[in-house]
């Protein structure tokens, strides 16, 4: 049988109550008091009943966490720090992917209950407002990505634009001029792939340069097939670049690929950096510079919105977060200026 709050209690020599507060963490406790509930623990190896814990809530204990690829490293890495984040507030993660595709983000946004989970976060690419409509409003939404809705949810994501300028303004610090821009399509005006091309214009722009569209390159996906194939269908039309600016670092991956198959060097020839800043980005033969967005902070602030929400802490209004961002520069651009 396993070790009760009762026995806590009687090994400490204090009252059920106040084993209770401890384990709770209740603040009004002493740190005496604390320090010695929590040798009784320790020594009996007393471990909370979470499921219980919840039902006495009226909760189930899961959170769902929906994003749009599960093989694509950023949101893998992204689904780790959101249960670690998760696990401080004892909650268990449920996660399911999307393919990025908006009947799939609809039926996640509106099919899960408050029979199955408590919360869910969800990293959307096609969903519209009006999609929101008519769902089970006792399960909180928290949404991630820069997609903009006119809906009562707390919204978390980085500011891609300045991000964006943040990249291409690290090259052009190096003296490069003809900067390429390789990303997916970018559909809608509020979605990444959009606003890291805005960022990329704007940046140019602010320098003197006129941006060159010959130089941007879209594609269908944005894996490393993607990037490769961009890449050659720059060089194929003798359109060279002496950077390039990547929607993100699978994209950039591939790129890189290309540009040492056709006997370029990295970064003498081509500088490149990317986005996102995967651990395969620290591990290419040429390490990737790179645009790192604070995921811990991401996957935190989306946890800590939901479960205030579940809680009745938070405010009437909904609130939008915008996490931080760094560029990390390594080989793949650094190396000379001109």
């Amino acid at each position: 049988m396993g070790v009760s709050l009762k026995d806590v209690a009687q090994r400490a020599g204090v009252s059920v109550k106040t084993v209770s507060n401890v384990v709770n963490s209740y603040p009004h406790v002493t740190p005496q008091m604390r320090a010695r509930v929590q040798k009784a623990i320790d020594e009996l190896g007393y471990r909370p009943n979470l499921t219980a814990r919840h039902l006495r809530k009226g909760r189930t204990g899961i959170i769902a966490l929906a994003v749009p690829e599960l093989g694509n490293p950023y949101f893998a890495e992204l689904a780790g720090a959101v249960i670690d984040a998760a696990a401080r507030h004892d909650y268990t993660v449920l996660v399911d992917h999307t393919a990025g595709r908006r009947e799939r983000e609809i039926h996640v946004s509106q099919g899960f209950s408050s029979h199955v989970i408590d919360g869910l976060i969800l990293s959307p690419i096609h969903l519209e407002t009006e999609d929101l409509t008519g769902r089970d409003e006792t399960v909180p939404l928290v949404l991630l990505g820069e997609r903009e809705y006119e809906a009562p949810y707390d919204h978390i994501a980085i500011d891609n634009v300045a991000a964006a300028r943040e990249a291409v303004r690290h090259l052009l610090s190096l003296g490069h001029r003809r900067i390429a821009f390789l990303g997916s399509r970018t559909g809608h005006e509020r979605q990444p792939a959009h606003m890291r091309l805005r960022g990329w214009r704007e940046e140019l722009v602010a320098a003197g340069i006129e941006p060159d569209e010959a130089l941007v390159v879209v594609t269908d996906g944005y894996g490393r097939a993607d990037g490769a194939a961009a890449m050659a269908a720059l060089l194929d039309r003798g359109e060279r670049p002496d950077a390039v600016f990547a929607y993100n670092d699978l994209i950039a991956i591939g790129a890189m690929r290309t540009l040492t198959e056709r006997g370029l060097r990295i970064p003498e020839d081509v500088a490149v950096a990317g986005f996102d800043d995967i651990e395969d980005g620290r591990f290419c033969a040429v390490p990737l510079t790179t645009i790192s967005p604070d995921k811990s902070a991401i996957a935190r602030l989306a946890v800590d919105r939901l479960t205030a929400r579940l809680t009745g802490q938070p405010p009437a209004e909904p609130r939008r977060e915008r996490p931080g961002h760094r560029l990390v520069i390594r080989d793949s651009t650094a190396g000379r200026s001109r």
